[in-house]
């Protein structure tokens, strides 16, 4: 299962290796990327399948395909170089374009509306914990008062001046990443619940995996890698008391994956080269093991 099927690259790949009888489930919220990836993998054909739906539902996708088990799952969590490169899309603020940031453009509230129904101490919140940006209060108060008092923001290029703005000059100047690319981050990610999506998964996929079936994760934001890494490692674990003393007292009698990255897998210098956007790219992968009592 691809849970972030995008444009295809992974599913392209993983159904070539799989031939001749490997089959895959593409996932993908956003409409135009599952039509597009339909289009690319139609080579394939029965042996590919895709699903309108968010990977925290995988469970349900399964269930509805008659699937109990798969045998690999791949993540590349985040927003797709297309999705950033269409400006009609409002991820981006290098083009103009509607301040929409939503993944799934059928469903939800836009990162416009969304704002506007917010408070200035929820959207600061955001900025803060999702971005990492020191002066999220200052944009967060800056972003409602164009909105309750000013002309409103035109496009996300108004709003990236706006963030900019609240951000002093020579840390501007200092900073290598445009000053609203933060911000921007933080909007998206609330705007999507992406942090919530990714909980879910990892909450449900080590039941919907076979014996030796792989899990790799792709993050790119350290909150996300945080969150994997914590769940790859809690699942590793099991308790130190003999297996009786253990059940007994509700502990986990033996580990339910392996790790097979100790350390998150980086992109090579080539990789960043060809591809600057893989600069902050990490990867986490894992082996279901054997259930044993």
């Amino acid at each position: 299962m691809d849970g972030t099927l995008g444009y295809g690259g992974h599913s392209f790949d993983i159904l070539k290796a799989s031939a001749p009888d490997g089959k895959l489930i593409g996932i993908d919220r956003d409409t135009v990327a599952l039509e597009n990836a339909s289009r690319r993998l139609t080579e394939f054909g029965d042996r590919f399948t895709p699903v309108h739906n968010t990977f925290s539902n995988i469970g349900d996708v399964l269930a509805d395909l008659g699937i109990a088990h798969v045998d690999g799952i791949i993540l590349d969590v985040g927003v797709s170089s297309p999705q950033l490169d269409q400006a009609e899309r409002g991820f981006s603020f290098a083009k103009s374009g509607p301040i929409d940031m939503r993944m799934d453009p059928s469903t939800g509230d836009t990162a416009l509306q969304l704002l506007r129904r917010s408070t200035a101490d929820e959207i600061a919140g955001w900025i803060k914990e999702y971005g990492e940006e020191r002066y999220a209060k200052r944009i967060a108060g800056r972003i409602k008062e164009a909105l309750n008092d000013g002309p409103g923001l035109a496009d996300t290029v108004e709003l990236a001046e706006l963030i900019a703005g609240c951000i002093p000059a020579k840390e501007r100047r200092q900073r290598k990443t445009h000053p609203a690319t933060k911000t921007f981050q933080a909007l998206r990610i609330a705007v999507n619940g992406e942090l919530d999506q990714l909980e879910q998964f990892l909450e449900v996929f080590p039941d919907l995996l076979t014996t030796d079936g792989r899990c790799v994760i792709i993050s790119f934001h350290s909150l996300e890698d945080r969150l994997v890494k914590r769940r790859f490692r809690d699942l590793t674990w099991s308790s130190s008391l003999p297996p009786k003393y253990a059940r007994e007292a509700g502990e986990r009698v033996h580990p339910i994956v392996e790790l097979l990255t100790r350390k998150p897998v980086s992109g090579s210098e080539g990789e960043i080269d060809s591809n600057p956007r893989a600069r902050s790219a990490k990867l986490r992968a894992c082996r279901k093991l054997e259930v044993r009592e």
